[in-house]
């Protein structure tokens, strides 16, 4: 395989697990990071386990125009295409909307949906200057289909990532690119689910070890969201064995959404 994935928010956590997935499944891999010690190294493990150069570790502040442009410039010059475009990063502050700041919701709506707009913008310059039916896929949120309480930034960031994956879908049909969103639920383990902890337990009135189950009770299939869950919907929707679906929001929820 020659094709060429990038992972913007790939440094870390899930990121870095979808990308080391990526390079597994036989794609040269662009980790980009905001955090570029995260993201070197985040490459570097993906070429000592892969005996080669399979990865490439990048900076970019994907809320920056300038910073995305550079990108793009970046893996043009060193991998001459793009295949693959995985749109991960993504921020969470949580309040009551009365006391939610008006700077902690423009960072919302710049890193998870303005960030996914600049990547996918000129990422898909380059796979229709080449011709490549690419796939365009950002990683989103059950919180993209139903609000969720004191994540008003959050949420209506991972909404409007919805609609621009239509639009983006209907922009990029003809040229055979598609674009998809996946809508996680409860990631247990990641970072900015344990970060949001201490407010989810004071807005619940329950303590902090008693979180995690309080939403796993919440899930039909009685269990957290896992790093391969999303791997494996990724892999398939990256694939030729989709190529008849776009625009669609999938979710991996264990049934809690179900539309």
């Amino acid at each position: 395989m020659n094709q060429v994935a990038v992972v913007v928010g790939g440094g870390q956590t899930l990121g870095a697990y979808l990308a080391e997935g990526l390079a597994d499944a036989g794609y040269k891999v662009v980790v980009a990071d905001l955090n570029i010690d995260n993201a070197v190294q985040a490459a570097a493990m993906i070429n000592q386990h892969h005996d080669g150069e399979r990865a490439l570790g990048c900076y970019v502040d994907a809320s920056n125009e300038e910073s995305v442009i550079a990108l793009a410039r970046r893996v043009d010059e060193d991998f001459g295409r793009v295949d693959l475009l995985v749109y991960n990063a993504g921020i969470a502050r949580a309040a009551k909307i009365t006391a939610f700041g008006l700077s902690d919701f423009d960072l919302s709506l710049k890193v998870n949906l303005v960030g996914y707009f600049l990547c996918a913008r000129e990422f898909s310059k380059l796979m229709i200057r080449d011709g490549v039916k690419g796939r365009i896929i950002q990683i989103n949120s059950k919180s993209g289909k139903v609000g969720s309480k004191h994540n008003a930034g959050y949420s209506a960031a991972k909404f409007g990532g919805v609609g621009l994956t239509q639009s983006l879908a209907l922009d990029l049909a003809e040229y055979g690119i598609t674009v998809h969103s996946l809508m996680l639920g409860n990631l247990l383990a990641s970072p900015m689910f344990q970060s949001l902890v201490p407010q989810y337990a004071d807005k619940l009135g329950i303590s902090h070890d008693q979180v995690e189950q309080y939403y796993i009770d919440k899930v039909p299939l009685k269990r957290g969201c896992d790093y391969e869950d999303v791997l494996n919907v990724l892999l398939f929707y990256a694939s030729d064995k989709a190529a008849y679906c776009t625009g669609q929001s999938i979710n991996i929820t264990g049934g809690q959404v179900m539309f």
